[in-house]
C-alpha cells in the first residue's frame, strides 16, 4: 500500500518540476522557491518511500 503512496507523491514532485519550468518562465521569484522546495520534498519522500517498499 506503501508503494501507492510513493507513486502519488512521484507525480506530485513532478507536477512541481514543471511548475519550477513555468516559474522560471514568468520570473516570478516567490512561487519559484515554493515550487522547488515542493519538487525536491516530494521528490525525496516519494523515492525514500519506494526504495523502502523495495528493499523490504
Amino acid at each position: 500500500m506503501h508503494i501507492v503512496l510513493g507513486v502519488l507523491c512521484l507525480f506530485i514532485a513532478l507536477l512541481a518540476v514543471v511548475s519550477v519550468v513555468r516559474q522560471m518562465k514568468f520570473k516570478n521569484m516567490f512561487a519559484l522557491l515554493f515550487s522547488a522546495l515542493t519538487a525536491v520534498v516530494f521528490g525525496f519522500f516519494s523515492i525514500a518511500t519506494i526504495i523502502s517498499e523495495i528493499s523490504g
